[in-house]
């Protein structure tokens, strides 16, 4: 493996407190302009380098972009910078991941999918606004308000999205997952609404498909979604990630970054039904700006590992954010994590989070939920609630409701529940009209999921996914038996 460039290791040099070792293999990054200044890099005092893995991954994603959009520079320099210093997470060394076994990441080789784009058709789509992405090379985009950055002809949107994509260098919630996808992220797709314009009736699908490499190792993708909704826009996103019929061991590591600004809204709809031998760490970060409203529906019931971090803040008063989460862990040793936050910064602004989760199996569930309602955000009304069902004695679940009060004019509430049987009285409400016992858990089970299944507002995508999540109830009844 070639030796890091000088420039390289100037710039890391100048960010740690101790003479910089440099291990092999380490981040090669070949651009013309400094990764970062002098004065940026010693202030961010950090361990000389982080472990080989981190390293060699990032290496493998800087071979596989050497030739992308000179407007994801500022983001991909910032992240490279942050991975020289960022240690693979463990159970021990990160709180974050206390509760979330992410070692299935390290049992096969990385690999990545060629620079080319796949010769393969795109799923078909309802919708008249669709974009696919294969293996998170961008195959094919179509709609009017849709574009691909590198696309992008000179102007207010070009400018715009340059804009945002800049700002998230500076990103100071992100992780090492986070950092992977700026660095390896080949184009980003940029879905942008004009002021005024509404696509609420005409949503914007989203279709990410996915399949192993069948030579032993776990092929890697970082696809990367830019939405900006300007002033008094409306738009509905369906973001849908599947594996291809035969599965195959993969690892997905998508982003997804919405900005809303006043008075606009975004409804979006979020389905992962990922192979049951891949892997799955995706972000969402949302940015909403005054009077703006964002309303937000996922379920996840694939995939081995699935983490997903959302992060939401609100940057204005009279500010609406609606959240219904649901996961689905079954299958052997499954492990399905949320992390949220939701950071309330301006008077008057509203949330409400709904998050559920059944464990069957030998499946395990995480659930992190941080609202903070700081000093300013006064008169707020926030509400969170996360039910979990264990059905299987070998079922695990940890959740974590957190919500943080430093304004004292404020409206919350916050609950948790884990159960491991049904309501009693539901149960007999059902028998007393002649189901039996059994046939009546089945139906709760469907029901405690399907609560946030038909919140997704488009038929033909909660039809689908109904259907898929019964099929996998009814397959975790017959494992459990």
């Amino acid at each position: 493996m070639s030796s890091p460039s000088p420039a390289l290791c100037a710039a890391a040099a100048a960010s740690c407190s101790t003479p910089l070792r440099v291990a092999s293999p380490v981040v090669r990054f070949r651009r013309p302009a400094p990764v970062v200044s002098a004065a940026r890099a010693s202030a961010s005092a950090a361990p000389a380098v982080s472990d080989d893995l981190v390293l060699r991954i990032a290496e493998q994603l800087e071979d596989s972009v050497a030739a992308s959009s000179p407007l994801l520079d500022p983001l991909r320099s910032a992240s490279a910078l942050s991975l020289l210093s960022t240690r693979w997470p463990t159970r021990r060394s990160n709180e974050a991941y206390r509760f979330t076994d992410i070692s299935y990441l390290r049992s096969l080789p990385i690999s990545l999918p060629s620079q080319e784009a796949p010769a393969v058709a795109p799923p078909a789509s309802p919708y008249a606004s669709h974009i696919h992405f294969s293996d998170g090379v961008l195959t094919s985009s179509l709609g009017a308000h849709v574009s691909a950055l590198a696309d992008l002809p000179p102007g207010h949107v070009r400018d715009r999205a340059a804009a945002a994509l800049a700002a998230s260098a500076g990103f100071a919630d992100k992780d090492l997952f986070y950092d992977f996808n700026a660095v390896g992220a080949k184009d980003v797709v940029v879905v942008h609404v004009p002021e005024g314009v509404s696509m609420a009736d005409d949503p914007v699908h989203i279709m990410f498909s996915y399949s192993g490499c069948g030579d032993g190792s776990m092929i890697m993708s970082n696809p990367r979604v830019l939405v900006v909704a300007e002033k008094g826009a409306e738009v509905a996103i369906i973001e849908e990630h599947f594996g291809q019929e035969d599965g195959g061991c993969y690892w997905a590591n998508p982003v997804m970054e919405i900005i809303v600004e006043e008075d606009a809204k975004v409804v979006h709809s979020y389905v992962q039904q990922q192979s049951f031998a891949a892997a799955h760490t995706k972000w969402t970060v949302v940015q909403q700006n005054t009077s703006s409203n964002y309303e937000f529906v996922e379920v996840s019931i694939g995939a081995r590992l699935n983490r997903h971090n959302l992060h939401i803040q609100q940057l204005g008063p009279e500010t609406n954010t609606q959240l219904s989460t649901f996961h689905f862990s079954a299958q052997n040793k499954q492990i399905h994590d949320l992390h949220s936050k939701l950071i309330l910064d301006y008077p008057r602004g509203r949330s409400q989070q709904i998050h559920r989760l059944i464990a069957s199996g030998t499946g395990n569930g995480v659930f992190d939920g941080n609202i903070k309602v700081n000093r300013y955000a006064q008169q707020t009304d926030a509400g969170q609630e996360t039910k979990c069902l264990l059905l299987s004695s070998k079922a695990l679940v940890n959740v974590k409701p957190n919500l943080q009060i430093i304004a004292d004019d404020v409206k919350c509430t916050h609950g948790a529940a884990i159960s491991g049987e049904h309501d009693p009285n539901a149960i007999y409400f059902l028998q007393a009209r002649g189901i039996d016992a059994k046939t009546a858990a089945d139906a709760l089970n469907f029901a405690f999921g399907a609560h946030v299944i038909n919140q997704i507002p488009f038929k033909p995508i909660e039809k689908k996914t109904l259907a898929h999540f019964k099929a996998l109830l009814a397959s975790s009844r017959q494992n459990d038996e």
